[in-house]
Formats: C-alpha cells, structure tokens, sequence
C-alpha cells in the first residue's frame, strides 16, 4: 500500500529481536524472498492494519513463530539520498520509509518455520566485538577507512573517532549505527557495493542483510548498549535466577567489552538491582555459585538504575 506524493509512501516495519543463547547475543532473523538474511518484516497497509505495533507482531508471528513481548520504536528510516530501502518495483516506484522496532526476550526457544533462526549479532558486526575476537576485521576496517580519507582531515578525524586505534579517543561501544554508517559512506560493506553495482575491497568476516536491515540492526544494537547504562534491560535477556558470572558473561555478550569481574560485582550489589536466592547453581561445571535474582528496585526518581560497566580497555 502507497500514498502520498508524486510516486507515493510505502511504510515497511522491521523487528529487532534480541535475546542471548550459548552465551551470545543474537537477533532473530529470517529470509527475504531473494535468500537473504532478513529482519522480521512487512508492509504496514493503513487500510487493514489498525496500528504499526499490532501489524509488526503479526509480521514476526508469521514469519518466525515468535510471539512478541514488549516492543519500543527504534527510529524511522527514509533517507532520499540511501539506495536501500529500495523503491518499490513497478510503475509507482513508491519512496519506502522504514520504522524498525526493538524487543528482548530470554525466551529464545528454536524456530520451526523455514528460515526463521536465531543469528549472532557479532557475526554481522565483527567489529563491535572488542574481545579480541574482531581485532582482524578491525584492522582492515582502519586501512581502508586510511585509503577513502587519504588527505581529507574531516573524513579522517571521523574515522579516527569511531575507529580509535591506540592512545587515541576511548572507543565507544553505543555508536554502533554511527561505525555502519562510516562502512557504507566509505564503500566497505556489501550493501554498499550492491546498492552501487560495484565490487567490496574488503573481506570483513561480516554477514550482509537483506535491503537496510544491517542499518536497522546497528541502530537496535547501539540502542540496548546505551540502555544498559541508564536502565536495568540486560535482565530482560536473563532468566529469572543467574550467577553474577552469567550476568557479567551476558553485559560481556551484548556491549563486546572484556568487564572488570570484581568491580562489575560490586557495581551490580550497590545498585541494588540483584539479590541472593538462598539458593546455588550446581550447572557451571566448578564449584556451586550462588544463585541471584532482579529485585526491581527503584531510585529516588522512581526509574531503576542501569549497570555499571567497568570495561579493561
């Protein structure tokens, strides 16, 4: 469905589901009708969808077998000068504008309908995993971002910031969309060479999406990590009763940083946010760990607090 303007407005709405398996962070993806990896998604039709939340959830439904929870708006994509979302085909050529949605879950059961699974996210963004695991991805990211900058001191600079390397800026691991950005302005990833009918100079160890939904992705992904801060969202990927090292294992998975263990513990007691069960875990393969719970306290503003992340930079 299209409306408005000379070719028309066609609204398509995406899914970023997020939930953590095997210790990884991972989205749950599906396939576009040409084999590509997918987001959930869908055309929104104002004339037989009663809200942009309630099509969305029967979108994911179809398409995964996944039952929504809580969803939040991520943000709305349209940018005239962005080759993907691409037009429509056809004689309208409707302008697609693209409004993406995140959830988490901690309930990432495996997927039954064809194509439907749960993807690592850091199998799409190597880079973002400052572990050591995506040092090699890093390295190529810095001198190809050297060769597209040569002498232009903003391109540079900007390259330099969000690919620190060295003594330079702290890196900061909520400006995800901000890096994928830099990738396709610069021609580094694949949906920069489709959307240009050119060849990529680089081999990344990344995984391309279907249309913009790499883009989507990043910006969830920049959005749970800026959360984790300012509002208690990992325990929305965690089971109801976990170790304080699951917990770290689970903040390590989804902001890509190596966390101080000691003072990661005492952050997470001081907030107040977890308590002891009475209870150990008798899973880890060691000696039994106590087991813990989210307390859901509140501070002086009634809004529970985020985590501390204290990274080994």
């Amino acid at each position: 469905m299209s409306w408005g303007g000379e070719h028309g407005v066609r609204i398509g709405l995406s899914a970023v589901v997020m939930a953590l398996r095997s210790g990884r962070l991972s989205v749950l993806t599906t396939e576009s009708p040409e084999g590509e990896l997918a987001l959930p998604s869908g055309p929104f039709d104002p004339a037989r969808d009663r809200t942009f939340e309630l099509a969305l959830r029967a979108f994911v439904t179809a398409q995964t077998g996944f039952g929504l929870g809580f969803v939040e708006q991520l943000y709305t994509f349209g940018d005239a000068g962005r080759d993907a979302p691409r037009a429509t085909p056809g004689p309208d050529r409707s302008r697609e504008v693209s409004v993406g949605y995140l959830a988490l879950t901690a309930d990432a059961v495996d997927m039954t309908p064809p194509g439907a699974r749960w993807t690592p996210v850091l199998e799409l963004f190597p880079w973002e995993d400052r572990r050591g695991l995506g040092a090699p991805a890093t390295a190529a990211i810095v001198a190809g971002l050297k060769v597209w900058a040569g002498d232009d001191v903003r391109r540079r600079t900007r390259a330099e910031a969000l690919f620190p390397a060295g003594s330079g800026p702290r890196w900061d691991e909520a400006r995800v969309l901000e890096r994928f950005e830099l990738l396709y302005e610069a021609g580094l990833v694949a949906e920069a060479a489709r959307d240009r009918d050119d060849a990529c100079p680089l081999t990344l160890g990344d995984r391309a999406m279907a249309s913009d939904h790499r883009r989507i992705l990043a910006t969830g992904l920049g959005r749970l990590r800026s959360k984790l801060r300012y509002r208690p969202v990992l325990f929305e990927l965690t089971p109801d009763t976990f170790t304080l090292s699951a917990l770290q294992t689970a903040a390590e998975a989804v902001v890509g940083l190596s966390l101080h263990k000691q003072n990661f513990r005492r952050g997470v007691e001081r907030t107040g946010l977890v308590a002891p069960t009475g209870r150990l875990s008798t899973g880890t393969g060691g000696r039994p760990a106590e087991l813990f719970r989210y307390t859901g306290t509140v501070n002086a503003d009634g809004q529970a607090p985020g985590l501390a992340l204290p990274a080994l930079r």
